[in-house]
């Protein structure tokens, strides 16, 4: 098989696990939670479950970029190699975590940083990789397939998640395997097949720079920076005090002010360094610069609307409809499928056609349709017809799927070959960065949308179920006062209700419900029904922020210029240096220096 393929394939592959497991946990949480036998509503779960849902992408986030910059001084198919050998130990690991409870669900966090540390090199080179393999003719196609894997994956581990969690324990004689650590086994045999096949069949062909230095400064205090910055995003999710988030903490404030300021200072730094980690300069370049922007803000609104989508489907449309909670996860997955075909449909054509026509109009299209996706979720009902749903969720994933491929190939044609590894871990950052922030922005206008509205969407689902006073007002201050709590109750699939029952039932003036009562609250759609009209309002508002940094993103789109590949001769028509004719500019040798990143190559309006 040529090399080219055999790079496209395994990249690929490597780039669909670690966003398969970046997601897969985002759907199956009720199984893993009940599986280790934790308590989802008490309060020492709740960083559990943020840590669960977050540290992976924390961890991939603040290490992309460093792990990019040492790939093109020591070379990117080891770099991507080891980083394949780590991911699949974690995943071993994780499989075979020996404890239960509390113990064992912060021994899964752990391990999962350990995953997330590995994801960051495959993450870092797999554009790289591929753009050194392929021409500027294929790298549209090329990325297009890849781009699949790396978006793509994160939906199908949605999907294989819901899938997983619907299967029951597997008895094997005395033996038992339960349902949870399928989650994690899937990733085994796929990640060690991958691993022996990369050490076997992938080797350098990037070009390299003599005499680079490691930016030891700018490493840390990027790397210091990003992550005070993520943990205190992570932190100002939780309740704090009386406070139903934590952005009041000074924890909180005092980390966020500290990341931000280290990073300004990184930002400077970066600037008087001989061999800076993040090259400022490329930033001059229209397609680098919009292709990086576009992604960081399509990503800050996809990475939040997964999470609404899964809030939606398992807290309270599938209730609503009747489906079991134990069911829950399966079909939220299933329901999610129409974005993965719209993906699968759009990714690959957009690919192909940028190469013949450039990435500017797929990539605006792309995202303009992604966002009035998102504006016309913001207008559906809470008890929607499944059949709108599945038209949005299709026509998203084709957004999402125009922009991805044509993005990428745009970002890594702009840079100089022996800086492809840092440019691709500057866009997979500024990707993983954006989908941390998204999420912690969407939780946080969800939670704060239910501390308003719970209290009387509560009441008004009591009165429905013939609870008057006392009771009434009682229990809706009790679910109005915990709105962290419901929104987990929501995203785990779980009823609260009971334990509420059993914690008011010694309060003074409280009446003990009838047996009718009691049914009516404890019945799965009850808490759907307190619930939803407090996060319809939470929807609206935040699809309508989705749909407007998607239009924004559409809009710095449009702006990237025409085409343009680093080197290559100017005029419209690409061409290789084998296809380029006699007389014709010649590509800049691997020795020019990164610097000279405005060639004359360069058409006046790509500057």
């Amino acid at each position: 098989m040529e090399y080219k393929w055999t790079v496209l394939s395994n990249t690929t592959l490597g780039s669909l696990l670690a966003a398969l497991d970046g997601t897969i946990v985002l759907i199956s949480l009720p199984v893993i939670f009940r599986g280790l036998g934790v308590d989802p509503f008490a309060p020492s779960s709740f960083p559990i479950l943020i840590w669960l849902l977050l540290g992976y992408g924390v961890v991939t986030a603040t290490l992309l970029v460093t792990v990019g910059r040492l790939s093109d001084m020591w070379g990117r198919a080891r770099m991507y190699n080891l980083g394949f050998a780590i991911f699949s130990t974690g995943s071993i690991l994780l499989f075979i975590e020996p404890f239960q409870g509390a113990t064992g669900a912060w021994l899964l966090v752990g391990l999962r940083l350990i995953q997330a540390f590995g994801a960051a090199f495959l993450f870092a080179n797999s554009a790289a990789l591929l753009t050194d393999a392929f021409p500027p003719s294929e790298r549209g196609k090329a990325m297009g397939i890849n781009q699949i894997a790396f978006i793509g994956g994160s939906m199908v581990g949605l999907v294989t998640g819901g899938i997983l969690a619907g299967i029951p324990d597997i008895h094997i004689g005395s033996f038992v395997l339960p349902t949870w650590r399928l989650i994690f086994l899937i990733s085994v045999p796929v990640g060690v097949a991958g691993t022996l096949w990369a050490y076997a069949r992938l080797h350098e062909i990037s070009t390299r720079r003599a005499g680079q230095k490691v930016d030891f400064v700018g490493n840390i205090t990027f790397a210091a920076g990003l992550t005070l910055v993520l943990i205190s995003i992570t932190y100002g999710l939780l309740p704090y005090g009386s406070s139903s988030t934590g952005w009041s903490s000074p924890f909180v404030i005092a980390g966020m002010v500290a990341g931000v300021g280290l990073l300004l200072a990184f930002l400077i730094l970066e600037t008087r360094v001989s061999d800076p980690m993040f090259r400022l300069e490329f930033f001059r370049v229209r397609s680098f610069a919009a292709g990086n922007i576009g992604a960081f803000l399509g990503s800050i609104a996809r990475g939040g609307m997964m999470l609404l989508l899964v809030l939606w489907f398992q807290g309270i449309w599938l209730p609503l409809h009747g489906y079991s909670f134990s069911s829950i996860p399966l079909w939220a997955g299933i329901a999610l499928m129409p974005m993965i075909f719209g993906f699968l449909v759009a990714g690959p054509i957009s690919g192909w056609l940028s190469d013949k026509q450039g990435p500017r109009t797929l990539t605006t299209l792309g995202l303009a349709l992604a966002s009035g996706t998102f504006f016309l979720l913001a207008l559906l009902p809470i008890d929607f017809a499944y059949w709108q749903m599945g038209v949005l969720l299709f026509a998203q994933g084709c957004g999402m799927g125009m922009f991805a491929a044509p993005n990428a190939a745009s970002v890594m044609n702009s840079v100089p070959p022996e800086n492809r590894g840092s440019a691709s871990g500057m866009l997979a950052t500024l990707q993983n960065s954006g989908q941390q922030l998204s999420m912690a922005i969407f939780f946080t206008i969800v939670i704060l949308s239910l501390s308003t509205d719970l209290a009387g969407s509560a009441a008004a689902a009591l009165h429905g179920a013939l609870i008057g006073p006392p009771d009434q007002g009682l229990l809706s201050s009790a679910i109005a006062a915990n709105p962290t709590g419901a929104l987990f109750g929501a995203f785990l699939g779980e009823n609260p209700m009971a334990q509420l029952l059993v914690a008011l039932s010694g309060t003074p003036g409280w009446v003990p419900l009838t047996s009718a009562q009691s049914a009516a609250v404890l019945a799965p759609r009850f808490f759907a029904h307190a619930v939803a009209p407090a996060f319809s309002s939470a929807l609206g508002s935040a699809f309508i922020f989705a749909g407007v940094v998607t239009a924004i993103g559409a809009v710095v789109s449009s702006q990237r210029g025409g085409r343009y590949v680093y080197g290559e001769p100017r005029g419209p028509t690409v061409q290789t240096p084998a296809e380029a004719p006699a007389g014709a500019r010649s590509p800049d040798p691997p020795s020019r220096a990164p610097e000279a990143i405005m060639s004359p190559g360069l058409r006046e309006d790509e500057r």
